[in-house]
């Protein structure tokens, strides 16, 4: 990293937003294990848990395709996937038993659990897993990964055949499978009716260990414990709730006074936490995002003038000085993202990328090669969209403006609450320089990979390439690196994908942010898995 001096400017932002603590907020595994209590104690049953995160209330509890991590937190307490991914990063059966290829990698076959029961009694069978993959997953929710599948069949009551077009690899489909959208669906309930429009969708019956209770609109959601859940004596609590604090000094109270037991997804601001662990009451875990790693992003609007130029991208990106953004915007929470796979992701990162440090000078000079030179002071203006539902997005924002005016941008900044992002970004395209954020987990397919694919284009669906950025040579690797069956040869294309993602940058994570979970010092296994915030919280319990 340049170790060129910010700008005055940005030493006036760096006063605003406090002193850098990350020495004081070490990592602490005392207080990790604290938060999980002692492994060999038995659970105890009883009591009600209070969950959060760190954003707003959802737009449905249940949103077929995604939606964002408040559905993707409501929905998983009732409805289940086929597989999950532990805290080991190995695949756990859930309501497949075992997903097994055939040796061309075209066929799978999946063995169901039996017994299990949706929450109006009726049986949970291949039949539902059938609808699901032709009627949820492969045209909504999975998309372009599932686009190879070509037929579907139950060959008994609890056996569903998979037949694909192309080899399709084992680690890609388990991934997907166990992967945040492609939750189960009763098939009695859904079949001919729209399913992104199912008014179920706000109180969804599912597989899982809660049943929807209430839902009280701007406050809370209420699940009832499922008495007949397939796992004999679960859950241990009586009760749960996931409720929403509108701002992060709310959450941060409700958390020191005990009326918040677990909040998800880093819900303070890093300046909070000392304070609210010093208080004794509080634990921090960072174990639970080994599969779900948090960016902030830039997007660069393709539609719009000069930030449509690659060369024009790349000389912002010089302007940019990340480690003073994880300095000073994330207290020392992060590190400075290399590419859209993260340096957290053992399965497929590689350093092997173009880099951008920070060099104010050389992103001046390439912006006037670029045929956009000075003009009383200035050389063009963007409007850059900041979606505020994070503190630190807004303040990001603000660092942003000032960096790009240092080089001669103009910037009219708007910093906008959830629903307005939305629509100004995934819906309007309404913007020339976005701040969002996107959470990758380790199979690049299609999470990460849809905000570079054309077939990733989808007006109005969020969290998905709204830069319009377009390649053919992007498109041909993504398909190469969806049919490659090989592990040695995936990982190559993997850093191929990374190499051209971060040569034409449309979409640029800035930093690779330290997520974490602040939870009442009494609550056990409240981040067991790789995604603790779509854990089904079965196993959760509060110790006397």
């Amino acid at each position: 990293m340049s170790k060129q001096v910010p700008s005055r400017r940005h030493f006036l932002l760096h006063s605003a937003c406090g002193a850098v603590l990350a020495a004081s907020y070490a990592w602490s595994p005392l207080a990790a294990q604290a938060a999980q209590g002692a492994q060999a104690a038995a659970p105890r049953r009883g009591g009600t848990l209070v969950a959060s995160w760190g954003g707003l209330e959802p737009q449905a509890l249940f949103v077929p395709g995604g939606g964002g991590s408040s559905p993707f937190q409501t929905s998983t307490k009732i409805l289940e996937r086929l597989l999950k991914l532990d805290e080991k990063l190995e695949f756990q059966p859930v309501l497949a038993e075992s997903i097994t290829p055939s040796a061309d990698f075209r066929q799978y076959t999946i063995k169901l659990r039996q017994g299990v029961k949706w929450h109006d009694g009726a049986d949970f069978d291949a039949k539902d897993v059938v609808f699901n993959f032709i009627h949820h997953w492969k045209p909504i929710s999975a998309g372009v990964a599932l686009k190879s599948l070509s037929r579907v069949e139950a060959s008994d009551a609890h056996t569903v055949v998979l037949h694909f077009d192309q080899p399709t690899p084992e680690f890609f489909l388990k991934s997907i499978l166990a992967g945040q959208y492609q939750l189960v669906v009763p098939r009695h309930l859904y079949e001919g009716r729209d399913l992104i429009t199912n008014p179920l969708n706000n109180t969804p019956v599912g597989t899982g260990p809660w049943k929807y209770g209430q839902w009280v609109r701007g406050s809370h959601v209420q699940y009832a414990r499922n008495q007949n859940y397939w796992r004999p004596g679960r859950p241990y609590l009586d009760k749960l709730i996931i409720r929403w604090w509108g701002d992060p000094a709310s959450r941060a109270a409700a958390l020191e006074t005990g009326e918040l037991s677990v909040a998800y997804s880093s819900p303070v601001p890093a300046r909070d936490i000392d304070r609210l662990l010093k208080t004794g009451k509080v634990v921090l875990d960072t174990r639970g995002y080994e599969n779900s790693a948090w960016t902030s992003t830039l997007e660069f609007n393709q539609r719009r003038e000069h930030v449509k130029r690659r060369e024009v991208r790349q000389a912002i990106l010089y302007a940019i000085n990340r480690q003073f953004i994880v300095d000073t915007i994330y207290y020392g929470r992060g590190k400075p993202a290399i590419s859209p796979i993260f340096s957290s992701n053992t399965q497929f990162f590689t350093e092997d990328v173009p880099r951008y440090p920070f060099d104010p000078k050389k992103a001046g000079a390439l912006l006037d090669a670029a045929g956009l030179p000075l003009k009383d002071g200035r050389r063009f203006t963007v409007n850059l969209v900041a979606a505020a539902w994070f503190e630190e997005n807004a303040k990001l924002g603000q660092y942003l403006k000032q960096a790009l005016e240092d080089i001669g941008i103009g910037v009219k900044l708007d910093s906008v609450d959830r629903a307005t992002a939305l629509k100004r970004i995934y819906g309007d395209y309404d913007y020339d320089i976005a701040i969002s954020n996107f959470t990758a987990p380790l199979e690049p397919v299609p999470i990460v990979t849809q905000f570079f694919t054309t077939d990733g284009i989808v007006k109005g669906a969020a969290f998905r390439n709204a830069t319009g950025y377009s390649s053919r040579e992007m498109d041909a690797l993504v398909t190469r690196l969806m049919v490659e069956t090989d592990p040695r040869a995936r990982k190559k294309l993997a850093a191929d994908f990374a190499r051209l993602a971060s040569t034409d940058v449309p979409i640029v994570p800035l930093v690779e942010i330290q997520a974490f979970t602040l939870a009442n010092r009494k609550v056990r296994n409240a981040t067991t898995g790789a995604n603790a915030q779509g854990e089904a919280l079965d196993d959760a319990w509060l110790d006397s």
